[in-house]
C-alpha cells in the first residue's frame, strides 16, 4: 500500500508511529508530511530506514493510497493544524489511518467526505464491539509467551518486540508479535490497542490475541505498554501483564532516564527495582522471571560509552542485555528463547 505519513512538527523524536512503520512496517512510503522539515528526506534525520522526501503538506505528495497519521501524542487527541491535510487526503478518495483517541469516523466532516468520495477511515485504537473480560487461561497455550515490558513509557517496547521477533525468524523459529498498541497494528495490520478498552475487557483482549496467535506460531513477543510505576498509565501495564500470562519478561529501560517522561515530578524506580515489581505483581497470576533488558542509549553520542551503559544495565538486572538498534537484540535472544 503506498502511504504518506502525517509527522507535523514531531519528526522524527516525537512520531513514535511514524519511525515504527518506516522501520517494520511494509507500507511502501511515499513522503512524510512535517512542515518544519519540509525539502528534507527520512534518512538526514533517522539511518536504516525506509527513505522517502519530507514534504509540507498532502498536496506536495504524489499518488498514495492512504494518509498514515504517524504522531501519538499523550492522550491522543487530534490537533486543528492536521486536519487541511486530512481532508485533502479524503477528497483525492485516499484512505485514512490514525491511532488517536480521537475517532476520525466519529467526525462530521471526515465522515461526510469519506462517504462523498469512496474513502475509509481506520481508527486503529477502536476496540472490537465483543471483548469480555480474561478467563485467566492464556497460560494454557503451546507457544513461549514473551512480554517486553518497559520503566516508563517510550523505552522500546515495540521496537524490542519487533526486533527479537525478527531475529527469532531468522534463526528459523516460528515466531509472531502480538501487538497491542497503534504503531504495532500499523505495522502488522493485526491487534487491539489495550489502551482503548474498556478497563474491565483490557486483560481479555490481550487473552484473546495471545490464544489467537499460539495457534500459527510457536513463540510470541507481546508488544507492552507503559510501565508499572507510571502515574497514568500503569493500568494498561497491569492488564497486559496478566491478559498475557508471560512465560518470561524483558525489561526496557531509557539510559540516564531518572524521572517518569512527562511527570518529571515523579522519580522513576530503578531498573533493579522494577524487576522485583514487574515479578512480584505476575507471580500471582503467572509467575514469569526478567530475562533480559534492552536499554536505549540513543542520548549517547560515543559508542564506548553506550556500550558501558548497557554492560551496567545488565550488571542492575544481572541478566544478558542490550541495545537493540545500536547492536541488535543476539545478545539477549539465547536467553529469551530459553526463558
Amino acid at each position: 500500500m503506498r502511504v504518506a505519513i502525517l509527522a507535523h512538527e514531531t519528526f522524527p523524536e516525537r512520531a513514535k508511529t511514524a519511525v515504527g512503520v518506516l522501520r517494520y512496517g511494509d507500507h511502501d512510503v511515499r513522503a512524510v508530511l512535517d512542515r518544519s522539515l519540509a525539502g528534507d528526506r527520512v534518512s538526514d534525520h533517522v539511518p536504516d530506514v525506509q527513505d522517502a522526501p519530507i514534504v509540507e503538506s498532502i498536496d506536495d505528495v504524489g499518488d498514495i493510497d492512504a494518509l498514515l497519521v504517524g504522531i501519538a501524542p499523550i492522550g491522543g487527541g487530534f490537533e486543528a493544524s492536521w486536519r487541511p491535510d486530512v481532508r485533502g487526503a479524503l477528497e483525492r478518495s485516499c484512505d485514512v489511518i490514525a491511532g488517536l483517541h480521537y475517532f476520525l469516523a466519529d467526525d462530521e466532516e471526515f465522515a461526510r467526505l469519506a462517504d462523498e468520495h469512496g474513502a475509509e477511515l481506520r481508527d486503529l485504537r477502536r476496540p472490537p464491539e465483543d471483548l469480555t473480560v480474561a478467563e485467566g487461561r492464556a497460560a494454557e497455550v503451546d507457544a513461549e509467551v514473551v512480554l517486553t515490558v518497559g520503566t516508563d513509557c517510550s523505552t522500546g517496547k515495540m521496537t524490542t518486540t519487533f526486533e527479537l521477533a525478527a531475529a527469532a525468524r531468522d534463526r528459523g523459529v516460528d515466531a509472531g508479535v502480538v501487538p497491542t498498541g497503534q504503531t504495532g497494528i500499523a505495522i502488522a495490520d493485526y491487534g487491539i490497542a489495550v489502551d482503548g478498552v474498556v478497563a474491565d475487557f483490557a486483560a481479555g483482549a490481550v487473552e484473546r490475541m495471545v490464544r489467537e496467535r499460539a495457534e500459527e506460531y510457536d513463540v510470541l513477543f507481546v508488544e507492552g505498554q507503559g510501565a508499572l510505576a507510571h502515574p497514568a498509565y500503569s493500568g494498561v501495564t497491569a492488564s497486559i501483564l496478566h491478559g498475557a500470562m508471560p512465560d518470561s519478561l524483558v525489561l526496557c529501560h531509557v539510559a540516564g532516564r531518572e524521572a517518569v517522561h512527562g511527570y518529571e515530578h515523579v522519580p522513576l524506580p530503578s531498573p533493579d527495582e522494577y524487576v522485583g515489581l514487574y515479578e512480584s505483581v505476575a507471580d500471582p497470576v503467572a509467575p514469569a522471571d526478567v530475562v533480559a533488558g534492552a536499554l536505549n542509549t540513543r542520548s549517547i553520542d560515543d559508542e564506548a560509552a553506550a556500550r558501558a551503559a548497557v554492560d551496567t544495565y545488565a550488571d542492575a538486572l544481572d541478566t544478558p542485555a542490550t541495545d537493540p538498534v545500536r547492536v541488535g537484540v543476539e545478545p539477549i535472544l539465547d536467553a529469551v528463547l530459553d526463558g
